[in-house]
């Protein structure tokens, strides 16, 4: 016996039975011609965004970003864009975190962004590089007060004890933030993301799904653009 429990073969009948159920993209799709497109992937995105947002997609601001260690074992969460600019596309996190570590032994990652009220989809690649202390509290004082919050807590990925400890924490930092909105977060850093790669993906209903991909060899470099196979 090797100690590993029986499957629950109802459940996973059920579970599979409800994946096959799901469907996508039942509502009207916009079109988009890719012939149109600027020449920066910068304005599409914007535009992009800004008209899922429109279609009622919750939270357009949500993006995964994916990391990889020293060794390379790779990490994906969903995290918010703070900017998108001609730098680059803008985050934060805790330098202490997972991601913060991975960035730091590998400062590359990848975003993903998925809009399933208008079938759209975004990926970024590129370098990430941290900005000052300065920028990132100019930053995070244009956020919210949960913001601060969050960047006052300054444990994120450790071990938690309790979720006691976590209430009692989190209040804490709560009275702080509103007493001291200005309160400094060392930990805290705001991230840039210096793409090299941006794919935009429009769905059909019928598989006509366009993927129009940017690239370029560096920063100063023109993109070059090429259509992709779905």
């Amino acid at each position: 016996m090797s100690g590993e429990p029986e499957p629950d073969r109802g459940r996973q009948e059920s579970f599979r039975k409800l994946l096959r159920s799901l469907r996508v993209w039942d509502t009207e799709l916009p079109h988009f011609d890719p012939a149109t497109a600027p020449a920066d992937p910068l304005p599409l995105f914007q535009d992009w965004l800004c008209a899922a947002a429109r279609a009622g997609t919750p939270e357009p601001h949500t993006m995964t970003l994916a990391t990889a260690d020293a060794s390379g074992r790779p990490s994906a969460r969903t995290v918010m864009l703070n900017d998108a600019d001609e730098r680059g596309w803008h985050f934060a996190t805790h330098r202490t975190s997972r991601k913060g570590r991975d960035l730091a032994a590998r400062p590359e990652a990848a975003l993903a962004f998925y809009w399933p009220a208008v079938g759209r989809q975004v990926r970024v690649q590129g370098r990430v590089t941290a900005a000052s202390t300065a920028e990132t509290r100019a930053d995070l004082a244009r956020r919210s007060t949960s913001a601060l919050v969050l960047a006052l807590l300054d444990r994120q990925s450790e071990v938690l004890p309790s979720c006691a400890t976590l209430e009692r924490t989190v209040e804490a930092a709560w009275e702080r933030a509103e007493r001291e909105p200005d309160a400094p977060a060392d930990s805290w850093r705001l991230y840039v993301l210096a793409a090299d790669e941006v794919e935009f993906y429009q769905g059909d209903v019928r598989c006509r799904h366009v993927r129009l991909r940017y690239r370029r060899d560096s920063p100063e470099a023109p993109w070059a653009t090429d259509l992709l196979w779905p």
